[in-house]
């Protein structure tokens, strides 16, 4: 054991004598809390703006329409005089959707067949989508009292007067948008997933180097042995990441106040176990490398890519169904839809299947690594 913790510290001496080793292993996961903090942060839940123009003229369907929009919590409307007006309001970013009610719009309604509102915007279904839904339905209540009077002027204003006073009440509650809560915490926790798993790499790399300068050798001559060469490694990869885990948890509840919607204890506990993960993917490449350039090539090659698709720097819910099929055979994947399941309010006991194919990654990665360094007899390699 001796030998042991005196690997230990000689790696982690070695390792962050360098200050650079302390911005890499310790700098950059702050970096990716703040860079998603960054990305989702700026969307707020303030009031749309919204401008309308009515080319119907004072007719008193068009009037109430108008009224009612303006009605509608979270919109905030303006007036337009003209399409030109409103257009350019729109490109400045001076409002977010326009409407426009089309001359004839009142008998349309009336008759039962209402002319097409139009919806102006550059930001899609996020800005016209709450007041189409809400629009639709007020037009069409009014154009089903036409189709039932079937052109009866006087009844059709009798009901719509009646429509029109609203008798009945109703009260509403504005619950808490989470969604942008959700996609900080899993785009913080793709950047984390990614930078541990350079890290592990990273750390696992050494074994190269002092391979290639003779260190390595040298330890090996003395009474160390390279089983306990080994894991001193392991322990220095498990003790950094871990570091990581806890800066990045901290640094997002309590530096940038992003509230996860998980516990951080069982948030914790799931990224340890991923590093487990990380680990032996990493030992796996080592031996499978024939130097440190090799590992850093295959570094690049499996870590990159299994990240990509397993969803760590974008929703994985956005990518073809080949590629979420794909997104089952990496690690990754299993680690993000655990943590998404947390924040739905399951239970950690309740992850069984996510938290085994973890584990089971782990063991697979380390199973091989060890069969590959049982095989290699060169031991200007390995053991």
């Amino acid at each position: 054991m001796q030998d042991f913790f005196w690997l230990v510290r000689k790696t982690l001496k070695n390792t962050f004598r360098r200050k650079g080793s302390w911005l890499v292993y310790i700098g950059l996961p702050i970096a990716g809390v703040l860079l998603s903090m960054l990305l989702y942060g700026n969307s707020n839940g303030g009031p749309l703006r919204i401008g309308i123009v009515n080319e119907d003229g004072a007719e008193p369907i068009a009037q109430d329409t108008i009224q009612f929009v303006g009605s509608l919590n979270q919109v905030k409307l303006t007036t337009l005089t003209d399409m030109a007006e409103m257009n350019e309001q729109i490109a400045s970013g001076k409002l977010d959707s326009g409407i426009v009610l089309p001359a004839g719009f009142t008998v349309s309604v009336r008759g039962g067949h209402p002319e097409p509102v139009r919806i102006v915007s550059v930001k899609g279904a996020q800005a016209t989508a709450y007041v189409k839904s809400l629009l639709d339905r007020y037009v069409g209540n009014i154009a089903s009292i036409g189709r039932a009077t079937q052109g009866d002027a006087q009844a059709f204003d009798r009901i719509y007067a009646a429509y029109s006073k609203r008798s009945f009440t109703f009260e509403a509650q504005t619950l808490e948008d989470t969604s942008n809560r959700k996609d900080m915490t899993y785009q913080s926790i793709g950047f984390l997933i990614s930078l541990m798993m350079f890290s592990a790499g990273g750390l696992t790399d050494i074994i190269l180097k002092e391979k290639e300068n003779r260190t390595f050798l040298r330890l090996l001559s003395s009474p160390v042995s390279s089983r306990t060469y080994v894991l001193s490694n392991v322990a220095v990869n498990f003790l950094v990441l871990f570091v990581q885990i806890v800066v990045a948890l901290i640094f997002m509840k309590y530096v940038f106040a992003i509230d996860s919607g998980v516990p951080v204890g069982e948030l914790a506990a799931v990224l340890l176990l991923f590093a487990l993960t990380a680990i032996s993917l990493s030992l796996l490449i080592v031996s499978l490398a024939k130097n440190s350039n090799g590992a850093g090539a295959l570094q690049n090659l499996i870590i990159t890519p299994s990240c990509l698709l397993a969803g760590c720097y974008f929703p994985v819910s956005i990518m073809p169904d080949t590629v979420r099929k794909i997104a089952n055979f990496m690690p990754q994947h299993w680690l993000l839809d655990a943590i998404d399941q947390l924040q739905n309010g399951k239970a950690l006991g309740s992850l069984g299947l996510e938290l085994g194919i973890l584990l089971a990654f782990a063991a697979a990665f380390s199973i091989m690594a060890i069969f590959r360094f049982s095989r290699n007899r060169d031991v200007r390699q390995f053991v």
